[in-house]
């Protein structure tokens, strides 16, 4: 089945949402006299449950994770994006995450484009290991994309304080305390999720090609974002590595994060490859 005019209508539903959020948390952080509106969460999650559907269609009409092409990686990666700022929204009220995380979602989820139609995939892509390796992997890279948001906050906090900026630019940020505290639980988390994700692939590989490991690229540049954040986690849990130091060395890791999931993408050969880009 064909989503069609439906399907466009739908993904620009997406688009306007998050767009619309966006500009009102960016409004609510410069402005002193405007509140942050209460429909915005409504309206945040009406986009997600729009992208929801679409991406879930998708999935059933293939049966397998739509990230397979560029276009289906981007907007997976989007609905991962917004489905953490929801959890973060309502975990720890920090509705100011949207205003890196969001603009994220938007132009991932403009760039993949509408959705088109389903075409089939090759068996080996329908194992359960595969969709476990996916979610997982997807989940991981938004959490500590998140860490990176929340490091950007954390920064302009700092050097609002640090340089003594007017009290009603960006006031409404959290304490430097919260920041650090939320910063701290993306990236763990982020960590726990994208090593589940790796673990997964390695046991999908087996069964498939009978080798855990290929060191294609992507492959290859997984483990070392992962290594990388490893010992972010190490320092941070051993030498205290937080605050001002640790914001800036994850605003490093998003930059291998986001080479990892586009870059190496073009790299190399093997399933992880992006042949196609629209899909």
């Amino acid at each position: 089945m064909d989503l069609g005019i439906v399907g466009l209508f739908l993904w620009k539903i997406v688009i306007i949402c998050y767009a619309v959020v966006s500009t009102a948390i960016f409004l609510y952080l410069t402005r002193e006299k405007l509140s942050n509106p209460d429909w915005s969460r409504l309206l945040v999650v009406g986009g997600f449950l729009v992208q929801s559907v679409l991406v879930m269609w998708l999935w059933i009409e293939t049966g397998i994770l739509p990230v397979g092409t560029l276009s289906k990686a981007l907007r997976f990666f989007s609905w991962a994006l917004a489905a953490l700022y929801i959890f973060v929204l309502y975990r720890y009220r920090l509705s100011q995450l949207g205003l890196v995380l969001l603009p994220l979602a938007t132009i991932m989820w403009a760039l993949g484009g509408p959705m088109r139609e389903a075409k089939a995939s090759s068996p080996l892509l329908a194992s359960p290991w595969l969709t476990v390796h996916g979610i997982f992997s997807f989940l991981g890279e938004a959490t500590l994309v998140g860490a990176f948001g929340v490091s950007v906050l954390y920064l302009l906090q700092e050097r609002r304080i640090r340089k003594r900026i007017s009290p009603s630019f960006l006031a409404r940020l959290p304490s430097l305390e919260v920041l650090d505290h939320i910063t701290y639980k993306c990236m763990a988390w982020g960590f726990v999720l994208l090593t589940a994700g790796i673990v997964a692939g390695a046991i999908w590989a087996n069964q498939a090609w009978g080798s855990y490991w290929t060191w294609q690229a992507k492959e290859t540049w997984a483990l070392a974002t992962w290594l990388l954040y490893a010992g972010l986690l190490h320092q941070r849990v051993s030498s205290g590595w937080g605050g001002r130091k640790g914001a800036l060395l994850l605003i490093v890791g998003f930059g291998f994060l986001l080479f990892t999931f586009i870059g190496a993408g073009f790299m190399g050969s093997g399933p992880h490859r992006f042949d196609r880009l629209q899909g």
